[in-house]
């Protein structure tokens, strides 16, 4: 284990996690896990796993969202699929305390990775577990991403322009997903403290996307709406769009009557602050078309600078609608420190990795080193189970590690 992992101002100093995700959700709740101070083992296939060359942004063609994901982590390479391979991966299973994993019940299953087969080998493990639709129901055995989610919890539906659905290129229901999957990890290593008992912990894109979406959902089950597409407007509030400031856009959203009110005073409409017809949010957002023409009108012979001081000084939220090379370069997010620069090998300038997603005044996570190259750590990692050189050479000749 590092020195860094080890620390013992780290919440989970001492927790060994083995991470056989693959992707988004299981890496990304490995990584939260490794932040906070667990010895976290990437195990992959000995060419490496599908998601280490999405998006390559590297010479040796690791990709951008696996070095996100997989910092604080240490590589081994196996062959689980090998009877000496799952040997290894048992003495691998009876020092850690939490598996996790994304593959369907059968590959589970034949890996030796479902948890009757690990709580066999150790009592009280816990597995994390990220899969597509959740298990017990009729879409259990599909094999689901992200957008899939997404366009199944009526959130797609509900985005875009008229003529068309849009699905959010950001991959919110993976990262969410990934982020309940480390809460309920957390809550079963809580758990086990106070009993000493193990559980599989499962996390799922699509109740995870329902879970985002369910606002819509239960609005549509009680009232009927039927709502259609709504583009950047939003959704029961108004003003909200996004609105053309010269060469630059802006988002602006307004929501509960005192802000309102404020808005109203700042575009010169305090007359409206009276007007039956904007007594509620609900009322607003049937006026949509006019309260956000009026928000444009007043933004129109503006430059972008007056413009947001003035909404900064009236308190109505508004930000700027930045390429990706804004977002990095904000000063706000510099001063937080949260991308955090890594090298790795390979790229031409350090990769801004995104710092843990929550902060703590007394044990803060920290990114400490970046993704490993595959297999980098197979002899370290080999070394603490007693395997000594010649026969991790031999592994590595007979293509189990």
């Amino acid at each position: 284990m590092s020195a860094e992992a080890s620390s013992p101002t780290k919440v989970l100093s001492g927790i060994r996690v083995l991470d056989f995700g693959r992707f988004i959700a299981a890496p990304l709740c490995g990584a939260i896990l490794a932040d906070m101070g667990a010895d976290v083992i990437r195990v992959e296939k000995r060419e490496g796993g599908e998601d280490r060359w999405v998006q390559p942004v590297a010479a040796g063609g690791e990709g951008a969202t696996f070095l996100q994901c997989n910092r604080n982590k240490r590589s081994l390479t196996l062959d689980t699929s090998s009877e000496r391979g799952q040997a290894l991966m048992r003495q691998l299973v009876r020092g850690a305390d939490v598996v996790l994993a994304n593959m369907p019940d059968a590959a589970m299953i034949a890996n030796g990775l479902d948890y009757a087969s690990l709580k066999a080998v150790k009592e009280d493990i816990i597995l994390g577990r990220a899969t597509a639709f959740g298990s017990g129901g009729p879409y259990a055995e599909r094999v689901g991403f992200d957008g899939i989610g997404q366009a199944m919890s009526g959130g797609t539906f509900r985005s875009g322009p008229p003529e068309t659905p849009y699905r959010s290129a950001v991959p919110y229901v993976d990262f969410g997903t990934g982020l309940a999957m480390a809460t309920g990890v957390m809550m079963a290593l809580f758990h086990r403290n106070a009993t000493g008992l193990g559980q599989e912990v499962e996390a799922s894109l699509l109740p995870v996307a329902l879970t985002m979406a369910n606002g819509m959902l239960i609005e549509q089950e009680i009232l009927k709406l039927d709502r259609g597409r709504i583009g950047n407007r939003g959704a029961a509030v108004a003003p909200c769009d996004v609105f053309r400031l010269g060469d630059k856009w802006i988002l602006v959203q307004t929501s509960g009557n005192p802000m309102f009110r404020r808005w109203c005073r700042m575009i010169g409409k305090s007359e409206w602050t009276s007007d039956p017809r904007f007594d509620s949010d609900d009322l607003r957002s049937q006026q949509s078309d006019l309260l956000n023409g009026a928000m444009q009108d007043w933004c129109d012979g503006k430059d972008y600078d007056q413009a947001m001081a003035e909404l900064d000084a009236a308190r109505i939220p508004a930000g700027p609608v930045y390429t990706p090379q804004e977002a990095v370069d904000d000063e706000n997010v510099r001063a937080l420190g949260q991308l955090v620069p890594l090298d790795y090998p390979g790229i031409a300038r350090p990769a801004p990795i995104s710092a843990t997603p929550f902060r703590m005044s007394l044990t803060p996570g920290e990114i400490h080193s970046r993704a490993p190259v595959l297999g980098e750590h197979n002899s370290a990692i080999l070394g603490e189970l007693g395997i000594g050189p010649d026969e991790i050479a031999n592994l590595a000749a007979d293509g189990i590690i």
